[in-house]
């Protein structure tokens, strides 16, 4: 892995495939790393410059010792590598995140693939400008479809997981800010390509996070990848690379 130094300590970051080649961005879920894109890097390094972070507070990047925005670590990697603007891939929270970059650093971002989420679903009566509260997971959430199809997924994500955990104690402060008035602003994205990439099993609420981003620009495509939930990246790989390898063809 490489780093480079934030103004708040260093970011952990992959990089693959030719320094010329369109940039590709990859963010992941929310309490992972990078090694869940395991089985999209590879491949898009035949043909792009692949990136896929550590996002602050996870795997070996640093956790936050003051208020911050993750899109400004997005934003600030991509200026760091001088390669931009690139497209930004997310998966569940890396969706919410790239569309931030995207509102808030234009500059950095050419198109967006997101996966279940893109405007944070929040409880009822909860101030959309304060971080949502910690989610806690069933043992069968997001994995059940992959204890199905693939072991070697399941082991990867809770190791993963565990990692990021280990990071943090449960009393230490919540510093993450949050982007204002997203779902407001999505008009804003009206010029940038937007492919919705969606497991054809995952929830109404995230299904409607993508495609309230879809729905908003002027370009927005949707496919659902079959026999997957919440992570497609992971429950079919082969799906899923197919569609986001058309969709970047077609830029």
């Amino acid at each position: 892995m490489k780093t480079f130094l934030s103004d708040d300590g260093e970011l952990a970051y992959t990089e693959a495939g030719p320094d010329d080649g369109p940039m590709v961005v990859l963010l992941h879920s929310g309490f992972a790393d990078h090694t869940v894109w395991r089985w999209q890097v590879p491949e898009l390094a035949e043909r792009f410059h692949v990136v896929a972070m550590d996002l602050r507070g996870h795997g070996r990047s640093a956790n936050a010792s003051r208020p911050f925005r993750v899109a400004d670590d997005v934003a600030a990697l991509i200026r760091h590598l001088d390669a931009g603007p690139a497209v930004v891939v997310g998966v569940s929270m890396g969706s919410g995140i790239a569309v931030e970059t995207a509102l808030e650093h234009p500059d950095t971002v050419r198109a967006l693939v997101i996966s279940g989420g893109g405007v944070m679903p929040l409880p009822p009566g909860h101030d959309p400008n304060e971080p949502p509260p910690m989610p806690t997971f069933p043992p069968d959430w997001p994995l059940s479809s992959m204890h199905r199809h693939d072991p070697e997924a399941v082991e990867l994500l809770r190791k993963a997981l565990a990692g990021t955990m280990a990071k943090h104690t449960p009393d230490e402060p919540n510093l993450l800010v949050m982007v204002p008035d997203v779902p407001a602003r999505l008009g804003e994205l009206a010029k940038v390509p937007v492919l919705a990439l969606d497991g054809e099993h995952d929830s109404p609420g995230f299904l409607a996070a993508t495609a309230a981003v879809t729905g908003a620009v002027e370009r927005g495509e949707s496919v659902r990848v079959p026999e997957a939930m919440h992570l497609p990246n992971l429950e079919n790989p082969r799906a899923y690379n197919q569609a986001l390898l058309t969709f970047l063809a077609s830029l």
